[in-house]
């Protein structure tokens, strides 16, 4: 798979260096044929999203939170794989909104993500999902999300 430095630059968009962990685990694991990342929140680079979903951040406002995750997301793979040459599927995306308990449209606010995923990177990044509401997420971010992405190890030989 291949990112579409158009859509990014049409978008406004920037991959920024892959974030420090604020804790104690890593960004991501290699295991197999797979990398498994940690949860990224809505943060990348100067855009930020923090707050609760249903009370002071809009369902628009999700999705762009949702995006900045998976740009967050994507600086990781590029750091552990010095690209995206290497990159074969994205698997699944897991997606946490912090929100308020009557909220029930964490899946529309997760389009946000899996969306712009299809925009970079073409059909084949469509990947299964799951959308949860929390009542608090790390730093009080509005979204936060890990993922599960397929590697050619033949390709990162190159």
């Amino acid at each position: 798979m291949q990112l579409n430095e158009k859509v990014l630059e049409q978008k406004g968009l920037k991959l920024y260096p892959a974030p420090q962990p604020v804790g104690s685990y890593v960004q991501c694991i290699r295991t197999g044929n797979y990398l498994h990342l940690s949860g990224g929140i809505s943060v990348n680079g100067d855009e930020s999203y923090y707050g609760k979903l249903g009370k002071d951040v809009s369902i628009e406002e999700g999705q762009r939170a949702a995006a900045a995750a998976i740009m967050n997301r994507l600086a990781v793979i590029q750091g552990a794989l010095g690209g995206f040459g290497a990159l074969r599927k994205i698997v699944a995306v897991n997606g946490f909104v912090n929100c308020t308990p009557d909220f029930t449209d964490q899946a529309k606010v997760l389009n946000g993500a899996s969306d712009l995923l299809v925009e970079l990177f073409g059909p084949e990044a469509a990947h299964s999902r799951s959308a949860v509401g929390v009542v608090s997420l790390p730093l009080g971010v509005a979204v936060e999300i890990n993922m599960i992405v397929e590697i050619d190890p033949e390709a990162m030989e190159a």
